[in-house]
């Protein structure tokens, strides 16, 4: 198996990378949240899994430990294959997915496109007792305004506000050293 890649990245895109390691060039599916959270720099370091099937080989890539083990227990769901599992790496972070899990939020994962009413119900009931990922990454932690701004887009999801929705509210109303209740109430208003 093929567990990560270290080497040179030669293309990015939404939704795939090549990189070079060794001389081989290797193509790599990842989510959005991988995207986005990869810098430019030409050195880059990703963990993989690789899923193969009868007709193809394909190497997915993540940007963290978590995340690859987050796609690892939602690939292990009847229903869910690794293109839907991607699409709900996409949509949410593996925290936001975790949180939900623990919490039994069926609509928050039936809000990701492609996940129905039982196939939601049928993630909570497989994931629930498994360990889940929950730790925020470190920039996170570090960072008090990361912090309130996920706590606060949680919160607007949990009162049952669309998840774009919520985002776009929060960003309108970034107010700057924003307290977690001032910042709701400002989303709030823009909603």
């Amino acid at each position: 198996m093929i567990g990560r890649l270290n080497g040179k990245l030669i293309e990015k895109n939404p939704t795939d990378l090549l990189i070079e390691c060794g001389g081989v060039g290797y193509e790599v599916k990842i989510s959005l949240n991988t995207f986005t959270s990869l810098s430019d720099n030409e050195s880059i370091c990703i963990y993989t899994k690789l899923i193969v099937r009868e007709d193809a080989q394909i190497l997915y890539g993540f940007n963290s430990k978590e995340e690859r083990e987050m796609f690892n227990q939602l690939i292990s769901v009847s229903g869910i294959g690794p293109n839907t599992a991607m699409i709900m790496l996409s949509s949410l972070t593996p925290t936001e997915i975790a949180h939900a899990i623990q919490s039994e939020n069926v609509t928050l994962i039936q809000s990701v496109k492609g996940i129905g009413a039982k196939t939601a119900q049928r993630v909570i009931v497989d994931l629930k007792g498994k360990s889940m990922i929950v730790e925020s990454s470190v920039e996170n932690i570090t960072e008090k305004s990361n912090t309130i701004h996920f706590d606060a887009l949680s919160a607007l999801v949990s009162l049952g506000f669309d998840k774009r929705a919520a985002e776009k509210a929060l960003n309108k109303a970034n107010v700057e050293n924003a307290t977690l209740e001032s910042l709701i109430k400002e989303a709030l208003k823009v909603l």
